[in-house]
């Protein structure tokens, strides 16, 4: 499973809203495509996107800019994927949406995607925006953790 560039983008973008302005100060797309290093018009399409999940303000005019729509902590690396990408959906099976699917007559495992999704978004949700704006704590490899 692998994140879309404009997902990614979009998780850079709003860790960097976060630590730059805690979600009380307005921000301009030029500062955040200078500060991120995203390209202006794909932070502005992500700005609209964004806009539209809900998870940032935008107020245009003098004095206008976005911020985010409540505290980082109440915002997850799921809300934002969702913001981007959709739904969490890791087969077509658990979308919902109409298939072709050659053997979902006879399919065994179908019935536990529905499982698999859940854990997948749950631990997505489980990841706040304020611990992506944080510094990272490094942790030793797993080959050098005493048994």
């Amino acid at each position: 499973m692998r994140l879309s560039s404009l997902a990614d983008y979009a998780v850079v973008m709003m860790s960097a809203a976060a630590r730059h302005c805690g979600g009380v100060a307005r921000l301009n797309a030029t500062l955040l495509a200078e500060e991120t290093g995203v390209p202006l018009p794909t932070v502005q399409k992500l700005v609209s996107r964004l806009s539209a999940a809900g998870l940032i303000e935008s107020t245009r005019g003098t004095g206008g800019g976005f911020r985010l729509s409540r505290p980082p902590a109440m915002i997850s690396l799921a809300d934002i994927i969702e913001a981007v990408e959709g739904p969490i959906a890791l087969t077509s099976c658990v979308d919902g949406a109409s298939q072709d699917c050659c053997v979902e007559q006879t399919c065994k495992v179908k019935p536990h995607w529905n499982a698999v999704n859940g854990a997948v978004r749950g631990a997505l949700a489980g990841v706040s925006l304020a611990s992506l704006s944080q510094a990272p704590v490094l942790h030793p490899p797993l080959s050098q953790v005493p048994a």
